[in-house]
């Protein structure tokens, strides 16, 4: 809006006037101060990773030999509960065959009129039982035992999520141990993006914000996620700060360590802001000129926020 310079004609230090016919000769330009959303787009590379949430590292609690491997390479699919290898333990076959002795004493003991027969038998179970279940025993497993009433000779380990195989290191034939990992599984229905954000970017991003992502392989798709994690630490050498999105993978279209392209919206809500080119700012002081009547270009102190394109947010 066009303001009235002070009373009597007298005007604030610093005022200019320009004739109409030099301010066209000039070229300036005018623009009104209002309130309006604003917005703005971070964009940085990124590197896509295991969302580590999801990995299973597969190792036994026992101390054995592998007798069957049913999943024999690394890069295969495979779904939660499904066999992975089978294991020959005479800790566990020993323990197998206590179970299936103290379930009968349980079934024949467990109504004895003497209170300390009945408790012992049914402690001896339960301890028996329950130290299976430490192993990684399941009850399925443990109710197939005292059903058939034989120990077996081997007990299976099954993948305890959908995901594909990274490591394998069982063998037929291979002795392990509790330390021994036989297997990773990650799930890739979700995946990680680790995108480097420009120091003076950083303060803009928040845990939430939405972002879109696309692949150098493939420009032409986008995908839809979500910033989850801003890490502590700033790369001294590049003065960028890893911020971590996580994108749904349900076709398995994304690959861990492929690149991508980030964008991340940055919303500023409804603000005052003026544009870049309106602004003078001595290193000191910024300053714009707000136009009166008459041609008068009064200069007014002005505080800013943060840069949006090529506006600045006024703050006061």
């Amino acid at each position: 809006k066009m303001e009235k310079p002070g009373e009597a004609g007298a005007v604030a230090a610093g005022t200019v006037k320009i004739s109409p016919q030099k301010q066209q000769l000039i070229g300036i330009q005018t623009v009104e101060v209002t309130q309006m959303p604003l917005s703005s787009t971070i964009r940085a590379v990124g590197r896509l990773a295991y969302n580590e949430t999801k990995i299973s590292r597969i190792q036994t609690k026992i101390e054995g030999w592998i007798e069957q491997v049913f999943v024999d390479f690394t890069g295969i699919l495979v779904k939660k509960g499904q066999p992975l290898a089978s294991v020959y333990s005479p800790q566990l076959f020993s323990t197998q065959r206590e179970l299936i002795v103290a379930r009968k004493s349980k079934d024949v003991l467990g109504d004895s009129p003497f209170e300390e027969v009945d408790s012992g038998a049914n402690s001896l179970y339960e301890a028996t039982r329950q130290r299976l279940k430490l192993w990684d025993i399941s009850d399925a497993q443990i109710r197939e035992i005292e059903k058939k009433g034989v120990p077996a000779r081997t007990m299976t380990i099954f993948s305890p999520i959908s995901g594909f195989v990274v490591t394998k290191n069982a063998f037929a034939g291979q002795r392990i141990t509790p330390e021994t990992e036989l297997y990773t599984v990650a799930d890739l229905s979700s995946i990680w993006v680790l995108a480097d954000v420009y120091e003076y970017e950083v303060p803009m991003v928040k845990i939430g914000q939405s972002a879109v992502m696309r692949l150098v392989y493939n420009p032409g798709k986008n995908f839809q996620g979500k910033v989850s994690y801003i890490y502590p630490d700033l790369d001294k050498t590049t003065r960028t700060l890893k911020v971590r999105l996580e994108f749904p993978n349900p076709g398995f279209d994304l690959k861990p360590d492929m690149f991508a392209n980030v964008e991340i919206r940055v919303d500023h809500g409804s603000n005052l802001s003026v544009p870049k080119e309106a602004v003078l700012d001595s290193g000191t002081e910024q300053v714009v000129f707000v136009a009166l009547q008459d041609g008068y270009f009064e200069p007014r102190k002005v505080e800013l926020g943060a840069e949006v394109g090529d506006r600045y947010i006024v703050l006061g």
